[in-house]
């Protein structure tokens, strides 16, 4: 009996064992499981913008079938660096928490303005490059890509300015060129004249390591230095910063009518654009532009934006944004207001796209742009900018743009105060 009950202890405590051997095994197995490499490759190399998930289901059809089509057509292209994947992306509010790690084009240097400017964009270019010269009170270059017929005219704007101000402002003249094997003519063709010639600057202004892009039809209302205080807070993977396209998603464009990727939920707008050349160098920047041009040369509608939009898609970790009120377009007032941050705080930058400096479509944004145009560099501030612009905006509080005519004299108001 004694020898029956050992024997059966002895087979329980080896079953036991060995379902215990079993069971942990399994345990084992779980707690160390991982994707596969072939997955995490598929993982890392289709990455989405923070706010993918949550775009409405209202998106057109085209667009989704194109996004499948670009992801095996492109990724070698767009696939970020190996363990980026694990890499925590910030939402897109958190990119404008200040970050102590900052490093190359941190702001720390001279600033850079950089414009292109081709056919007729001579006047609004230099009234633009008139409103930064009279806001701003550090050192500043001022890189102006140009045609060759029209050096000579920014070489008289800048000998009429005061001394003063060319003590503190060096302009320098670019011609418009692009890398050896591009064709020329359709990149100057690209949506507005040359302006695709910005995509290229990374190699071409192999020097400069940060500056500030805008378009043409850019006024400045606050100094420079305010918009150049956000490279000190971009972290060390942001490469560039730009302000979303839209507040609205009833009335945004890419999220209703795109059709390729674009960055976040309303893609962002390029006009006044933030850019970190060291890093894009070595980002390898002009190697995602071309070949995406070449996919999606049938679907973009705004050009280089477009490409810009569809990098940051893929790479959304990488771009820092700021908000509406450094980016102010009619888009934002011309049904109602939608840039409650211009409200709060004053437009810093205006942004005249679609021509609205030169028609009636918008008296408000004619009438910041009279003001600057009837504006002489070095006058007083107060009484031959402020007060002129003042009169014009209080005449158009009719119109939707209008009505936030505050806005617009808010940071102007500031800084002439202080003066």
């Amino acid at each position: 009996m004694k020898c029956t009950y050992r024997l059966v202890v002895v087979l329980g405590g080896i079953l036991g064992l060995l379902l215990m051997l079993g069971f942990s095994g399994d345990v084992t197995r779980m707690l160390r499981s991982e994707v596969t490499p072939g997955c995490a490759d598929l993982v890392s190399s289709q990455p989405k913008a923070p706010s993918d998930t949550d775009m409405p289901s209202t998106k057109p059809r085209a667009t989704t079938l194109v996004n499948e089509i670009d992801k095996a057509a492109v990724t070698h292209r767009v696939i970020p660096t190996a363990g980026s994947a694990s890499q925590a992306r910030p939402l897109e509010g958190q990119n404008r928490i200040r970050r102590p790690d900052a490093v190359a084009g941190n702001g720390e240097g001279k600033m850079v303005l950089a414009v292109v400017c081709c056919g007729n964009r001579i006047n609004e270019t230099q009234i633009m490059l008139k409103s930064a010269a009279a806001l701003s009170h550090s050192p500043l270059t001022m890189i102006v890509f140009t045609e060759d017929e029209l050096k000579p005219v920014f070489k008289q704007m800048y000998i009429s300015w005061p001394v003063s101000v060319q003590k503190r402002i060096t302009l320098d003249l670019h011609s418009i060129t692009f890398p050896p094997g591009q064709d020329a003519k359709a990149w100057r063709k690209l949506f507005k004249p040359c302006a695709s010639q910005r995509l290229f600057m990374p190699s071409l202004l192999k020097d400069v390591d940060a500056l500030v892009y805008v378009d043409t039809d850019v006024m400045f209302l606050a100094p420079l230095e305010e918009l150049w205080k956000h490279f000190s807070a971009m972290n060390s993977s942001h490469m560039a910063a730009m302000a979303p396209e839209h507040e609205d998603l009833a009335t945004g464009w890419y999220n209703r009518f795109a059709k390729h990727p674009y960055y976040g939920r309303l893609g962002v707008n390029s006009g006044v654009m933030l850019m970190n050349l060291t890093r894009l160098r070595k980002f390898g920047w002009e190697e995602y532009v071309v070949p995406i041009y070449k996919h999606y040369k049938l679907a973009i509608t705004w050009g280089d934006q477009d490409i810009i939009n569809i990098i940051f898609h893929y790479h959304s970790d990488k771009l820092y944004v700021y908000g509406c009120e450094y980016n102010l377009r009619p888009d934002h007032c011309m049904y109602m207001s939608v840039c409650k941050a211009a409200e709060k705080h004053g437009v810093f930058v205006l942004h005249g796209n679609r021509g609205t400096f030169h028609s009636d479509k918008q008296p408000a944004f004619r009438a910041v742009y009279r003001a600057w145009e009837e504006y002489k560099l070095g006058d007083d501030l107060r009484q031959n900018l402020y007060y002129p612009m003042q009169r014009y905006l209080i005449k158009t509080t009719n119109t939707n743009c209008g009505k936030i005519h505050s806005a617009y004299l808010k940071a102007l108001g500031s800084l002439v105060r202080l003066r």
